[in-house]
């Protein structure tokens, strides 16, 4: 492992002490915890590891399982995140959150972007916006693979999304930075950082949480996150939004840990924190914080101008068939995206209309397919999602073999499927469609995702 950064260690001795920062170092090169988070919604197994206490649906792994090949992972059962990130679950646990919205303004590859949509339900509304394209894509991946239908992929800068102004419930900034917090994992962290990245890492920040604030609806909760240790981007950045808004903000309910959680807390203004250190908590370096926007900032919600129409109303026969496909079809509306139909909350689809008329949408909703002569050849994410009707078509009880042979696009026997389209399931868990002709295997597994090792 490369050695610690040592500007990096002469700020830690300042910020803990000689003694205490020494234990830290010393964790950073032990070895990390593995921990998931369970999907609410799919996950079908029995009781799995020991239980993240901050978070009701995170477990520590006594072994990292080979995850690329894991049916449950690859099906949306749980996904890989640090016990850390997932203490935004305790934070928001008692927030009537259920149909809410929430933008995610730093969201790649989507870790919390999937624990917001678990929060908000599938009534709800998650923006998850990642300004990188090639991080977008990936994130798009993981939001279909969770299969809420929920959420809206974007791809722009946070410019952009300052024009919704006070749009959401909650709006969550997990802020680019120097990543001090994976210095035990990544060698890259250690090997890029500097106080001048730092600096950089600043600057960053402020723009950023200059467009995400005015977003955030009057009463709303903000919140900040990191995965680094220093004051600079923690607690500086927290004095920098106090002074900046501070007559604007208000405390968020009072949180209390229990003392052998490990956790730092601290407060900034009105900005309730927590810190997560390595040799303290376990976990892998982490910061957030939150507050409350108060109910009485004037203003009103407004929505920018459309620049452009995506997204058409499905025609009637369109509609009808495509509700054979969904599970409670009243509570859903069905569009077009060019020549693919897709699916929505009913309750969110004029909202997400009109976040694609003004902004880059990488993915929305649930991708169904497209209609030939009158009938759907169906999308992968369709069988992905909680709306999918395991009524339409054959499901198919695969073992783990023929399944990843399925999930490499190989050819898979014929013997056990229907003329036409049916399902593959594995350990209850879908995975995806396939179409029999004959006595071939037509995979329709889509190509970007297909497991190329192993």
């Amino acid at each position: 492992m490369q050695p610690l950064p040592l500007d990096f260690v002469e700020n830690m001795r300042r910020q803990l002490g000689d003694a205490e920062a020494q234990s830290l170092f010393e964790s950073l090169d032990g070895m990390s915890p593995v921990s998931v988070r369970l999907n609410p919604h799919k996950w079908r197994g029995d009781e799995w590891g020991e239980a993240v206490p901050w978070c009701r649906w995170g477990r520590y792994l006594d072994v990292r399982p080979q995850f690329t090949v894991d049916i449950p992972f690859v099906a949306g059962g749980y996904y890989v995140q640090e016990a850390g990130s997932q203490f935004i679950e305790y934070i928001l646990r008692d927030e009537e959150l259920e149909g809410c919205r929430v933008l995610d303004m730093c969201a790649a590859p989507g870790g919390k972007s999937t624990l917001y949509s678990s929060l908000v339900g599938p009534q709800g509304l998650v923006v998850a916006n990642e300004y990188v394209r090639n991080r977008a894509n990936v994130l798009a991946d993981n939001i279909r693979k969770w299969g809420l239908g929920n959420v809206v992929v974007t791809n722009n800068d946070p410019s952009h999304i300052a024009p919704f102004e006070q749009w959401f419930d909650v709006v969550a900034v997990d802020a680019p930075c120097s990543g001090e917090g994976m210095f035990r994992k990544d060698e890259v962290a250690r090997a890029e950082w500097s106080n001048k990245a730092v600096d950089l890492c600043v600057s960053r920040q402020i723009s950023i949480l200059e467009q995400a604030w005015q977003s955030l609806r009057a009463g709303g909760l903000f919140i900040y996150s990191t995965c680094t240790f220093n004051d600079r981007e923690d607690e500086g950045i927290l004095r920098y939004m106090s002074q900046k808004w501070g007559e604007q903000i208000c405390a968020s309910r009072e949180l209390s840990l229990p003392e052998e959680w490990g956790v730092e807390q601290l407060r900034v203004g009105e900005f309730q924190g927590f810190r997560f250190y390595p040799h303290r908590a376990k976990s892998e370096g982490f910061f957030v914080a939150v507050a409350r926007k108060r109910d009485d900032v004037g203003g009103r919600m407004a929505t920018p101008k459309p620049r452009k129409k995506l997204i058409a109303d499905a025609p009637k026969q369109t509609v009808a068939e495509l509700s054979r496909w969904v599970v409670c079809p009243e509570k859903l509306r069905f569009a077009q995206v060019g020549e693919q139909n897709y699916c929505y909350a009913a309750s969110q689809y004029e909202a997400v209309k009109a976040l694609s008329q003004s902004l880059t949408v990488i993915y929305s909703g649930v991708e169904m397919g497209q209609i030939f002569k009158g009938k759907l050849k169906p999308e992968w994410p369709l069988s992905q999602s909680v709306w999918y009707n395991e009524d339409v078509v054959p499901a198919v009880e695969c073992d783990v073999a023929t399944t990843l042979d399925y999930l490499r696009k190989k050819d898979i026997p014929a013997t056990e499927f229907a003329e036409g389209i049916n399902l593959i399931k594995c350990d209850g868990y879908r995975v995806g469609f396939v179409k029999k002709i004959g006595n071939r295997i037509n995979n329709t597994y889509p190509n970007s995702l297909k497991i190329n090792n192993l």
